[in-house]
């Protein structure tokens, strides 16, 4: 088989982030068919999407420091396989009980892939901006999450079996993903400490630092849960469309305006990043409530774009930092910490507006999720105050 370098070892792990966001965005727009399918409720929906971050919260503690001791490709081909299987449980799927095995194997393969992807774009970084990494992680999942809800929503408007198309294509991607991979070199460890699994551990030096990059990857996950969880009944409730490839296209909006913010970000500080993200949040939760309130589709597109640019400033700005505050030989586990915490409050903020939706009324919800995320994004920027007053902001490589 034909080797590749450390450059095609790394667009190959971008590949990975690309796969593992595109499984987790794959079923966004078809969830009102599924409602309407088998009569589920929002909380249903909800606990569908959140069963992926429940997956994800499992194997990250158990597994996240596997591709330390083992090398991040064998990992990453293992998760990228979990999600591939996870593809055919979709689109075979009799009722809802598959969904949510589908959405677990979706979870665990992104859980053992997602650390072991980040950490190898870094190592195999070939270019002389120790930002280039993070921005390409930013990239690679909008495009995978973009191209996911734009094509979910045009298979089920023009095409037949409209729950099916979507997570074909997962399949092929997956299997496509794992051929690169496998022909990237080895990167096991040539002495490696024996598997068991590893409490959270971040070292003393970069607590502050991780912290505030923790946040600002959850805050931009929370937004995403909105979006993803419940932005298509958003749309179709409030304004009143059936047009399938029309949801698509205003979910899909978002995540473009990542990837195309991303492009732009490398030569940025990330505190920088951090900052304009947190306020670039609380303007896109200003909109989707003047959305909700109006019923404008024009306002749902700025709430999308807005909140797109705003997910990728909050997104880049934390990685880029724990990207430089981490030691290689912990990178891993730390990143794999990182996402731990940010998907358990993703997990948590989807759960919660399910329940209100059911509960009161999706309007309510929406209220609910906008003073969470209001909280959440407070804490960022009291954060940031007080290690600027104290001084003690992290001394990283520039």
């Amino acid at each position: 088989m034909t080797r590749l370098g450390r450059r095609g070892a790394f667009w190959a792990a971008a590949s990975v982030l690309a796969l593992a966001l595109w499984s987790s965005g794959a079923p966004s727009v078809l969830y009102p068919i599924y409602a309407a399918k088998w009569d589920l409720t929002p909380v249903v929906v909800t606990t569908v999407f959140a069963t992926y971050q429940l997956a994800l919260i499992v194997v990250l503690p158990l597994f996240g420091n596997l591709s330390d001791l083992f090398g991040r490709r064998w990992v990453m081909i293992t998760g990228v396989g979990l999600i591939g299987i996870s593809g055919v449980v979709f689109a075979f799927a009799p009722h809802v009980g598959f969904l949510y095995v589908g959405r677990v194997l979706q979870g665990a393969g992104a859980g053992l892939a997602m650390g072991a992807a980040t950490a190898s774009l870094i190592e195999n970084n070939t270019t002389r901006s120790p930002r280039f990494a993070s921005t390409t992680a930013a990239v690679a999942t909008a495009t995978g999450l973009t191209v996911a809800l734009l094509l979910s929503g045009v298979f089920a408007e023009y095409l037949p079996l409209p729950l099916v198309w979507s997570y074909l294509v997962l399949f092929i991607l997956a299997a496509a993903s794992t051929a690169a991979l496998l022909a990237t070199p080895d990167d096991r460890p040539q002495a490696r400490a024996r598997w068991r699994p590893q409490a959270p551990f971040v070292p003393a030096g970069i607590r502050i630092g991780f912290v505030i990059a923790t946040l600002s990857v959850s805050l931009a996950y929370c937004v995403g849960a909105i979006f993803l969880s419940l932005g298509a009944h958003m749309i179709d409730q409030f304004t009143h469309t059936d047009n399938t490839a029309l949801v698509g296209i205003l979910l899909a909006a978002s995540a473009a305006f990542i990837g195309i913010t991303g492009l732009f970000l490398a030569r940025f500080h990330a505190h920088s990043l951090i900052w304009a993200g947190t306020a670039l949040t609380l303007a896109s939760l200003a909109l989707m409530a003047a959305a909700s309130a109006l019923q404008s589709i024009a306002l749902f597109l700025a709430w999308c774009v807005v909140g797109g640019i705003a997910y990728a400033l909050a997104f880049t700005g934390g990685l880029g930092l724990i990207n430089r505050l981490a030691p290689q030989h912990h990178r891993g586990s730390i990143l794999s910490f990182l996402y731990l915490i940010a998907y358990t409050l993703q997990a948590a903020t989807a759960i919660g507006v399910g329940a209100v939706a059911t509960a009161i009324s999706l309007r309510a919800a929406v209220g609910a999720a906008a003073t969470a995320v209001t909280v959440l994004a407070i804490a960022v920027g009291v954060l940031l105050i007080a290690e600027v007053r104290k001084g003690n902001r992290p001394r990283t490589p520039q």
